[in-house]
């Protein structure tokens, strides 16, 4: 081989070597992080660390297992008795409400952004079923809220207007989900009071709360049904984690939205 040829193998040699070097690894399928088999039970709200995951392209809080007392007795009528609820194992709650574009449409108020609202309880149901998960039941939606502490708000017992988004700031609408990130509840679910009243799973029973007694058959879709996280102030402690209200079967409403759970 002469001068010439060997220089011109070494140099198609470095260039290989070089695009060998350079080229972007195989992208891998994405992995979900495993759910702690038995995540402690803490004992007060500021013992947990909010703990995230992302759930078919949704960010999701994790909730751990613990008692926490549901309902108030300085509430209204459908909030009383208070009395103890226990989850035995973790579940998942969107960190966020179901946005508009999540949701493949618009509700009342546009932007890709904004809660998905305007809409029938079956239809919130069946979007999470869709989506693997399900509507949390009112006490995975009020523990998730308020905690072991039983706090009045996701943040503590006072009423924060900078905290949420309500009648007194929000200019008769919704605004974008997360925009009031101080208001975060204690496991980091944002806006679970403001912004938009959320569905839940369970039919309109009084208290004390019973998973068992019917009020969690999904089947019957004529049943009212319960929605969550207070947006406006026109009674006493509007905006709290406990108060409560119900919606017909076939109603729809400008505020009411939802978010999906999930047990692994």
């Amino acid at each position: 081989m002469n001068a010439r040829l060997f220089w011109i193998a070494i140099l198609i040699t470095i260039n290989a070597l070089v695009g060998c070097a350079t080229t972007p690894p195989t992208e891998l399928a994405p992995t979900l992080p495993p759910t702690p088999t038995h995540p402690p039970s803490p004992q007060t709200n500021a013992a947990w660390t909010p703990t995230y995951a992302t759930f078919n392209d949704v960010e999701m809080a994790l909730v751990p297992p613990g008692c926490f007392i549901m309902g108030s007795e300085d509430g209204r009528r459908d909030e009383r008795p208070s009395h103890e609820q226990c989850f035995d194992k973790a579940f998942w709650i969107d960190r966020f409400e179901v946005t508009n574009a999540q949701y493949g449409s618009t509700g009342r108020f546009e932007g890709a952004d904004r809660p998905r609202e305007n809409l029938l309880w079956s239809e919130a149901h069946d979007f999470c079923i869709a989506r693997g998960a399900h509507l949390p039941t009112e006490a995975e939606w009020e523990y998730a809220a308020r905690g072991v502490d039983g706090w009045l708000y996701p943040w503590g017992n006072t009423l924060d207007p900078a905290k949420l988004v309500f009648d007194q700031n929000s200019n008769g609408e919704t605004a974008a989900v997360g925009s009031k990130p101080d208001g975060a509840s204690w496991v980091g679910a944002l806006d679970m009071s403001g912004n938009v009243f959320e569905f839940v799973s369970t039919a309109y029973a009084r208290y004390p709360y019973d998973a068992t007694d019917g009020r969690e058959d999904v089947s019957d879709l004529a049943i009212s049904r319960i929605y969550r996280g207070g947006i406006n102030s026109y009674i006493d402690n509007g905006a709290s984690t406990t108060i409560r209200f119900r919606l017909d079967a076939g109603e729809r409403n400008w505020f009411v939205g939802f978010r999906c759970a999930l047990v692994t």
